[in-house]
């Protein structure tokens, strides 16, 4: 694909304040940071045009490959302002449209000599203030082409800013080319990744702990939410191992960016497993806790059915005797009364301790 000069004079995004990477309040453009990279170190200028003129009119070597880049971070660009940057580095319009709909699927494609990249970030924050944890997650994509980087943003968490900072504090990494922005943010989404699994691993424990206590407590939403966030969490982790795989064989990745990235997709790997290895913790307890509530209500309707026995024998002899009949022996004895008070007494004292020694009380 041939990569789209830009027209001297023209003046994309100017800044809003110092071009330095902080992001200005109250801004009015999806552009959070631009800069040009040359030799790993940054060149900072007044528009995303002058960074492209920078390296791609200023600086060649002599085999015409760049000897820079240029790296533009967005957040939830609108389709003008995407559009505007696609035009500056020759994006592919499909590539372009599911960054700005988002919602994709963590992939890899290629269009002729720029690579797209998608990756979920996860995130685990309160769904209302002093509410339950939950999962959320957002999008990262990345445009690598030969002389420059472009991020696009989507959700509020998984910021790029530290993954710059980082980055310029360690030019020989960054004079790698675009290639090492690539494995940083992948290793930052990773990262995210640990910190988030981690997080619901101590939340499962302490469920298992109040499902296990003596404490009688409903703990079945509270699993179940934990089940439908693991589901999320597979979603975004498992899908990227191929797109970081494949990175790995790609002839744009230099040598010693493809070790960082078979680290980065070892690191993945065992986040994937513990994320799988959740339901199986989960289902067991949600077992475990249907189990104890089942016996808790057998218990409970145990109890109830004791007491109604009991109950049932004053009843049913005060019953006898309360049809009044004119002929009944006991009624006309003086002992009658306290004998037959007697007869209930004890019949409910032996259906108690049997019940009793029978567990059932």
């Amino acid at each position: 694909m041939a990569m789209t000069r830009v027209r001297p004079g023209r003046a994309l995004f100017k800044t809003r304040g110092r071009p330095n990477g902080v992001q200005a309040p109250n801004r009015d453009s999806a552009v959070i940071d631009w800069a040009a990279y040359i030799d790993g170190n940054r060149v900072c200028t007044d528009a995303v045009a002058d960074a492209v003129r920078l390296i791609r009119d200023g600086r060649l070597t002599p085999d015409g490959d760049s000897a820079g880049f240029v790296w533009v971070g967005l957040h939830e660009p609108s389709a003008t302002e995407l559009a505007d940057i696609a035009e500056v580095f020759g994006l592919h319009p499909l590539a372009v449209e599911d960054a700005i709909h988002a919602h994709q699927r963590p992939k890899l494609e290629r269009y002729d000599d720029v690579h797209f990249v998608v990756m979920k970030t996860v995130g685990y924050v309160p769904s209302e203030p002093g509410g339950a944890e939950v999962v959320v997650t957002g999008e990262i994509m990345l445009f690598c082409g030969p002389d420059f980087v472009v991020t696009v943003r989507h959700g509020t968490h998984g910021e790029l800013g530290t993954v710059r900072r980082d980055l310029e504090r360690d030019p020989a990494r960054l004079a790698l080319g675009p290639a090492a922005v690539l494995h940083a943010v992948a290793d930052r989404v990773v990262d995210g990744y640990v910190g988030v699994a981690n997080a619901v691993m101590e939340d499962i424990d302490e469920v298992e702990e109040a499902v296990f206590s003596p404490e009688r407590t409903d703990e079945s939403r509270r699993i179940y939410r934990l089940k439908r966030e693991v589901i999320q969490l597979k979603r975004a982790v498992g899908p990227l191992a191929g797109p970081l795989r494949n990175l790995s064989g790609r002839r744009f990745v230099p040598a010693e960016i493809k070790e960082y990235l078979r680290d980065v997709e070892d690191h993945l790997t065992r986040v994937r497993e513990q994320v799988e290895s959740y339901d199986e913790l989960l289902n067991p307890i949600l077992q475990a806790h249907m189990t104890q509530v089942t016996v808790a209500d057998n218990k409970d309707m145990r109890k109830i059915s004791a007491w109604g026995a009991i109950f049932m024998v004053p009843t049913a002899i005060a019953g006898v005797y309360g049809m009044n009949f004119k002929h009944m022996p006991e009624t006309q004895w003086q002992f009658g009364y306290p004998m037959i008070l007697s007869v209930i007494a004890l019949a409910c004292l032996s259906l108690y301790r049997g019940f009793r020694r029978n567990g059932w009380l």
